[in-house]
């Protein structure tokens, strides 16, 4: 009886909203769908943009199709992807232990022969995930905040010198907009990259570590930003720089390649907001700058351009999937978002150097 009243209840709430765009003369079930038979008061297309999140929040996906001479709003349940928040928590665990690691070595000491060691890497642990984490929660609250499907952030523990390969999170279903596009493409960088210069401050406040080496050195490159807040703060440039100002290094780093107009990162998307289809034009020629630019760095300038040929071969998988299409790509931004997007690729251009790091 309660599921009679509860399927009754979506019934109405459903058609007093598809009512509006969907003249409906009658409902059907099967197999725990819905189906709406009525005649369309406007395009389907916009239809479908005005009632997808409707039918979202109610935990219905939904088509519009036309058999036999009836048009059909079908919604259908969703279909969990069956996401296990558990994995989320395993994964942030074992990179707050893979970066403690690492922190550790970078504040001198040897949790190989000391494992008690290991707690001196605490405050580089405590600053990268707050850099990584910073960036993908500003991913997911605006997407959140947008009726966007969207997962947790997944840590990825890695045994680099940082301890882990960053954050991701994974987005399911449309994208409404390019307003929600653009919101959702800017947020992580702007947001990880204040966190980050937050992060780069403290780090450059505290006292020097005196720190070991065995077997190589990296020499790091200073991007503006960076080099601006040294000069700001009046810093000891001959001085080793710390762990935690090195997180915030990391976190610039980060927002610069995540900026790249290419493909599915934060740059591909605003960029693909701001001019829409157009967009695909400058993501196709980006793999090739950054490869051509990895190799001039390299056998023209004697210097590492390896990341910058890992980094357009990474992108050139991603640039040849293309861009998702909003589902409504006529809305335009406004001045103050494409002002907004303009300032975000500055920023990503003044937190990178062409050479980021060099080993010796």
């Amino acid at each position: 009886m309660n599921n009679l009243l509860h399927k009754s209840q979506v019934d109405d709430e459903l058609a007093g909203k598809i009512s509006q765009f969907f003249s409906i003369y009658d409902i059907q079930h099967e197999n725990g769908n819905i189906f709406f038979f009525g005649i369309p008061k406007e395009d389907i297309r916009i239809i479908y943009q005005k009632l997808w999140q409707v039918f979202t929040e109610k935990g219905y996906d939904f088509s519009i199709k036309y058999e036999l001479g009836e048009h059909i709003i079908i919604a259908s349940p969703f279909k969990q992807a069956g996401e296990k928040r558990w994995i989320n928590v395993v994964l942030a665990l074992a990179t707050v232990i893979t970066t403690m690691v690492m922190g550790s070595f970078l504040f001198g000491a040897d949790p190989v022969s000391n494992p008690s060691h290991v707690l001196k890497g605490i405050p580089f642990t405590i600053a990268i995930m707050t850099v990584l984490g910073s960036h993908e929660a500003g991913h997911y609250l605006v997407a959140r905040k947008h009726g966007m499907n969207t997962s947790l952030p997944y840590f990825i523990p890695f045994p680099s010198i940082i301890g882990t390969m960053g954050a991701i999170i994974k987005h399911r279903g449309p994208i409404p907009n390019r307003k929600a596009l653009f919101d959702v493409g800017v947020s992580g960088p702007l947001i990880g990259l204040f966190v980050s210069i937050v992060v780069t401050i403290i780090g450059l406040l505290l006292p020097p570590v005196a720190q070991t080496t065995a077997g190589f050195q990296i020499q790091l490159g200073i991007p503006p930003l960076f080099d601006f807040i040294t000069r700001f703060i009046h810093v000891d440039e001959a001085a080793p720089l710390h762990p935690v100002a090195f997180a915030g290094w990391v976190g610039m780093l980060v927002t610069a390649l995540n900026l790249i107009p290419a493909g599915q990162l934060d740059g591909g998307h605003v960029l693909r907001a701001m001019l829409g289809e157009k967009a695909r034009h400058v993501s196709t020629i980006m793999p090739f700058l950054l490869i051509s630019l990895g190799f001039y760095l390299t056998y023209f300038q004697n210097r590492d351009g390896f990341l910058w040929v890992m980094w357009g071969l990474f992108l050139s998988f991603f640039a040849a999937a293309g861009h998702p299409k909003p589902l409504d790509d006529e809305v335009p931004l406004g001045k103050g978002r494409i002002a907004l997007g303009i300032l975000a690729f500055i920023l990503g251009i003044l937190s990178v150097t062409l050479v980021p790091f060099q080993m010796h």
